[in-house]
């Protein structure tokens, strides 16, 4: 070894921390290396030795050497470096933030960064810094909507109720109708997925028809039962809620349903009131995502319409009926994780001003 090398002797804890730095995949590579350079002149291989097993300049491996010997493992760390002072103190960071959350002025719905520098006399960049330290997004928008059902609480109490502890023996369906789905096909051919590109299509198409999904979600087992009519009325409802009771032919079966005009028509009151083993739960008012089956028609929307093209509205029921078919192979349990209290704690709010749009 090179009389200019520095001997290093590493504790047991010393070793153990140093093998961690060296293998944890969350530490920097800059100091992952450093901790090898460490480890290997603990060994006895000299400067050069390991510099050209890792790649390295010989100073490079000398530095960190020498500041293990001097500091231990803290001396592996990168030091705070030199540059321009802060020129922006905490108080007109402040101001920024202060000035963001006011009402723009006239003429603009909310404030730009360009904007915010202009009536402050700072640099755009200064502006959108400070603005990203504090998380404060002007240009972002969120939409909520405020039930303002009287029964909300107990309707949300009942439905979570039914998805966390189902009666004994009973069979929990959610039903509703994916209304309206266009049978859209391209101007052009698509152009497929290359490496490097997305699938490409035209923006402009052709609107073939449409037609009405009506989807029976079982959360139990996620099994789907589907079909398409042409029409969406109280009768199309009852003629699938027939077929949801041939399907589920056993036991109790509690159907969750939203509030739309056909599923409380006083034709399907009547039918209702026949099938005593029957019973209906309706979602708050303004609250339809409470319907498990929602978040199956999702996965219909992404993986199957959004993306598929169609020169037929029968073309478009058989792609529909195909993927619940594939579903239907792989269905795994519809999970509800959202008690009760902690729904109400976030939709019961004072002060809201209604629906936002």
């Amino acid at each position: 070894m090179p009389r200019s090398a520095v001997m290093v002797a590493l504790s047991p804890a010393e070793r153990q921390e140093l093998e961690r730095l060296s293998r944890t995949p969350s530490v920097s590579n800059q100091l992952a290396q450093r901790a090898r350079i460490v480890l290997r002149a603990a060994e006895g291989a000299s400067n050069r030795e390991i510099a050209a097993e890792l790649g390295l300049s010989l100073p490079t491996v000398g530095q960190w050497r020498s500041a293990f010997v001097r500091e231990g493992a803290p001396g592996l760390a990168d030091r705070p470096r030199s540059g321009r002072p802060r020129r922006l103190d905490e108080q007109a960071a402040k101001l920024i933030v202060a000035k963001a959350l006011e009402a723009p002025p006239p003429g603009t719905s909310h404030w730009s960064v360009r904007d915010l520098g202009r009536e402050l006399a700072l640099p755009p960049t200064t502006v959108h810094r400070v603005l990203r330290a504090n998380r404060v997004k002007p240009h972002q928008v969120r939409t909520f909507k405020h039930s303002k059902d009287p029964q909300l609480a107990a309707k949300v109490c009942d439905i979570v109720g039914l998805y966390l502890d189902p009666p004994e023996g009973a069979l929990v369906v959610c039903v509703d109708e994916k209304t309206h789905i266009q049978a859209l096909d391209r101007t052009q051919p698509l152009l497929p997925l290359r490496p490097g590109l997305a699938e490409r299509r035209t923006h402009d198409y052709v609107r073939h028809g449409t037609t009405n999904l009506y989807t029976a979600l079982e959360i139990a087992s996620g099994q789907v039962v589907g079909e398409c009519r042409p029409r969406h009325r109280h009768q199309e409802f009852l003629t699938f809620l027939r077929r949801v009771v041939r399907e589920f032919p056993e036991g109790e079966l509690h159907i969750v349903l939203d509030n739309s005009s056909t599923h409380s028509t006083p034709e399907v009151k009547r039918w209702l009131a026949r099938h005593k083993r029957v019973s209906f739960h309706f979602t708050p008012t303004g609250a339809s995502w409470m319907n498990l089956v929602e978040c199956w028609f999702s996965i219909l929307t992404r993986k199957q319409i959004r993306r598929g093209t169609y020169d037929s509205v029968p073309q478009l029921i058989t792609a529909i009926k195909r993927f619940i078919a594939a579903h239907n192979e792989h269905a795994t349990p519809f999970v509800w994780t959202k008690s009760a209290e902690q729904i109400l704690a976030k939709a019961v709010r004072q002060g809201t001003s209604g629906t936002e749009h």
